[in-house]
């Protein structure tokens, strides 16, 4: 009679895990790893190796539970290393002897020299090529400053010319200005001279007029024909003083005239000195037409009191027409 033996499952063996071992499919030795997360006797020694390494020891086959397995896989790995690094060491050794072959060969080392010796001369070409540009450079660069030079020298010369020129306008300018004053002013004191003059004689005449139709208007009362001739007389005194005032107003015309031509005079000074200071035109212009329009309105005040003054004049001869007495009828003469 046979006996049931227990069916029991042993604990994967890879390093670390706690998982069962994969159930047995059949007769034969029950497997020792789980399934499903990749642990085999391959990756359960290396597991090992990389724990032993870690530890500082180093694992080898009889440290495993299958030693004879462990020996296998080990000396497979050792074979394929040993037959890797023979590769490398005979690649190593053909190119030693490569390298062996043409340190030896003259033929290379000649080759080696002649190549040296045209990067040389190459090198030295490209030099003096370079050489050569940086003395041509250098030339032009003297030349550029000497011409820099000429240029700043002239500019100086120029600019000194120039500053002249305007020296000489300012001072022009300045002339031109203390003579149109001089002018405008002298003008003034003639005008002013003349009015005062007329004035004088206007208020001489009227006080002559006056105090001589007076006298005739008192005579004129004793005798007809007297009065008569002091009424002419008075006339020919107000057409005498309308005469003056005539001449007052040629004298304003002619002072207003003097204006003009110094106002031309100016502007022809302006106009010459406009090529050498054309930044001075506009203010001078400014400055000779409002003191010009400033003697116009002078003049036009003038014109003015003269046109009162003679209004005035009128006025008085009226007044002593006026105050004349009227005629007596004539008397018929008696038989």
């Amino acid at each position: 009679m046979a006996s049931d033996a227990p069916t029991t499952r042993t604990t994967c063996k890879h390093p670390g895990c706690t998982e069962p071992a994969a159930p047995a499919a059949g007769p034969g030795r029950p497997p020792e790893y789980c399934e499903g997360r990749g642990h085999t006797r391959v990756s359960a020694w290396r597991e090992r190796r990389r724990l032993a390494a870690l530890a500082g020891a180093s694992a080898g086959p009889a440290d495993s539970d299958n030693p004879v397995t462990m020996a296998r896989v080990t000396g497979a790995e050792l074979l394929r290393l040993l037959r890797a690094e023979a590769d490398r060491v005979a690649d190593i050794a053909a190119r030693l002897r490569e390298a062996v072959d043409t340190a030896t060969d003259p033929t290379a080392a000649e080759a080696e020299v002649e190549a040296v010796r045209a990067a040389a001369e190459q090198r030295a070409t490209t030099a003096e090529a370079r050489a050569a540009a940086a003395e041509q450079r250098t030339a032009e660069a003297d030349q550029w400053r000497a011409e820099a030079d000429a240029a700043a020298e002239e500019m100086t010369a120029q600019l000194t010319a120039a500053q002249a020129q305007a020296d000489q306008a300012d001072a022009a300018r300045a002339a031109a200005e203390a003579d149109r004053d001089a002018t405008i002013e002298a003008a003034r004191q003639d005008t002013d001279a003349r009015i005062t003059a007329a004035e004088a004689e206007r208020d001489a005449s009227v006080a002559s007029a006056r105090a001589e139709a007076a006298r005739r208007i008192g005579a004129a009362e004793a005798e007809r024909d007297q009065a008569r001739r002091l009424a002419e007389e008075a006339e020919e005194t107000a057409r005498l003083a309308q005469q003056e005032a005539a001449r007052a107003q040629a004298a304003a015309d002619a002072a207003r005239a003097e204006g003009a031509r110094v106002r031309a005079d100016a502007d022809k000074v302006l106009v010459g000195f406009r090529a050498d200071a054309v930044r001075d035109r506009a203010e001078l212009r400014a400055d000779l037409r409002a003191r010009a329009e400033r003697a116009e309105r002078e003049a036009d005040g003038y014109r003015e009191e003269l046109a009162q003054l003679r209004t005035q004049a009128d006025h008085d001869i009226d007044a002593v027409a006026s105050s004349r007495p009227p005629r007596r009828p004539r008397q018929a003469s008696q038989p």
